[in-house]
């Protein structure tokens, strides 16, 4: 059961079911779109993330569909805000994102779209972990200022190509993404941003994110092939 309300002509709210839970999205398909992205945010982030909206209309103006949904419901995110249990569960968010990308590919209008994932924080994590476990329903993974080593083992498996993008000040985050870029063996790319920290808040950074983002997703999402393995 869906229920859908409005928001603009690109984007509009969306009710997801993952066992008992229900999650909010925003989808936002273009006429024409050329794969779908789905979105997978870290801890005390939200669909509403002014940082996420941004990448995905930059994503959507390139010509690729975006998802933003979010992991938690408002009890689970306010459970977690004061005991820290799920936020570093990376298996219990991948599993909400395997259940998204369920709901997405029993979509008609989604249904022929190849699909990739873009996560932030622990959710690039959740993203990878996701990937690993499903390889036939990902093309490809974004990382953007994220923490890929909390997938432990499972970077081996990932077979969709990979992009890690991450601020040049974000020193720590930096380094642990060199260590989890040496673990993955699918196509992949490690791009710094110059003068960014961790939230890409300086001027320019963040459409540099979307940017490359776009550019990986468009080269790696090819609809036609995925949908040819079903």
């Amino acid at each position: 059961m869906t229920t859908e309300v409005s928001l603009d002509v690109d984007v509009r709210e969306v009710r997801v079911r993952s066992g008992h839970a229900e999650l909010g999205g925003s989808l936002g398909v273009p006429p024409g779109a050329r794969g779908l992205v789905v979105f997978a945010h870290g801890s005390g982030s939200s669909r509403f993330s002014p940082r996420n909206v941004a990448v995905a209309r930059g994503l959507r103006e390139a010509g690729l569909g975006t998802l933003l949904f979010d992991l938690l419901t408002e009890d689970e995110e306010a459970m977690d805000l004061g005991t820290g249990e799920l936020r570093f569960d990376i298996p219990f968010l991948a599993r909400r994102l395997i259940a998204v990308t369920r709901w997405a590919r029993a979509r008609p209008e989604l249904a022929g779209l190849g699909l990739g994932y873009f996560g932030s924080s622990t959710g690039a994590a959740a993203a990878l972990l996701a990937a690993a476990l499903h390889p036939g329903d990902v093309q490809a993974v974004v990382s953007r200022g994220g923490r890929p080593e909390l997938a432990g083992p499972a970077l081996g498996r990932v077979r969709a190509p990979t992009l890690l993008l991450v601020g040049s000040l974000d020193v720590d985050v930096l380094e642990l993404n060199q260590e989890a870029f040496d673990e993955l063996l699918c196509a992949k790319s490690l791009v710094v941003i110059p003068g960014a920290t961790h939230l890409f808040e300086e001027p320019g950074a963040l459409g540099d994110v979307a940017r490359r983002a776009a550019d990986w997703f468009s080269r790696h999402l090819d609809a036609p092939g995925f949908a040819a393995r079903e």
